[in-house]
Formats: C-alpha cells, structure tokens, sequence
C-alpha cells in the first residue's frame, strides 16, 4: 500500500479537508519508513494553529510502529517527526465552523494539525486512539517485566 494512495483515498473521502502537494510530502514520509514498518491510516491537513496559516499541509501516517509526521519544503529539505507510543500523551479535537484541528500532545511539544474536513475527527481520532491505547498497553508490560 504507498502512503500517496492512501493520502488521496482520504482527500476524496473527506474532500473539505485543505492539503497541496500531497505527493511530495508523501514521498518524504515514505523514505523514513522502517523495512519491517506498514502503514495502516492516512490523512492529511496543515500544521499550524490558525486556519488562516494555510501553506503549511503535512501528511500524517500511522504505522505499525509510530505516527510519522511530513512536508517537503517548496525549494529544498523537509520536515519529518516521528512520534512513538511512549512519547505520545494525548489526542485532542477540535470543532469548528467550517474545519477541526487535531491537537497531538507529546511529552517535547505539541503538533496541531488544522484544516481537516469536520466529518473526519472522530475518524482519525478513533485511529489514533485505538493504537496508541493498544502499543501503551505492550510499554507497560515491557517495563512490569524488567
């Protein structure tokens, strides 16, 4: 599965959501994936606070490892964050008039990514819930069994 299929599959599920250039950014996201890592969810959207800030689209991946965050930059470099069950502390929504954000609250800092289409927050917060619940569950146990 290539994370760009997927990306487009959720553009045209949730067409209101605002993201450009989703090939790159995908491209970039895909070079750092592990060889033993699948990707299992998609979306995109901007990552900024304010919805007005709308050149900055970031395409987010969830895979069997971690969540990848990443954007290509228009003339040269990136920008990728890795965020891994045990640096993850919360998931955050929020609703607005025409877009939501996703607030993802880490142990160094605090990635909001905006713009997305209101239908799918509670899609994507079910994703990310679901595994982060699930691979917090497996930290636990690796720390009870030292």
């Amino acid at each position: 599965m290539s994370v760009y299929s997927e990306a487009l599959k959720f553009m045209k599920k949730y067409s209101g959501t605002l993201a450009f250039r989703l090939k790159r950014h995908c491209e970039v996201l895909e070079s750092h994936l592990n060889p033993d890592e699948k990707v299992t969810y998609v979306f995109a959207g901007q990552k900024n606070y304010r919805s007005i800030d709308i050149p900055n689209t970031f395409v987010v991946a969830l895979t069997t490892k971690r969540l990848l965050l990443a954007r290509k930059r228009m003339l040269f470099g990136y920008f990728f964050y890795a965020i891994t069950p045990d640096m993850f502390n919360d998931l955050k929504v929020n609703s607005g008039i025409i877009w939501g954000k996703i607030i993802i609250d880490t142990v160094k800092e605090i990635s909001v990514i905006s713009n997305v289409d209101k239908s799918a927050l509670s899609e994507i917060e079910t994703m990310i819930t679901e595994y982060m619940m699930k691979e917090k569950k497996k930290y636990a146990m690796r720390k009870d069994s030292k």
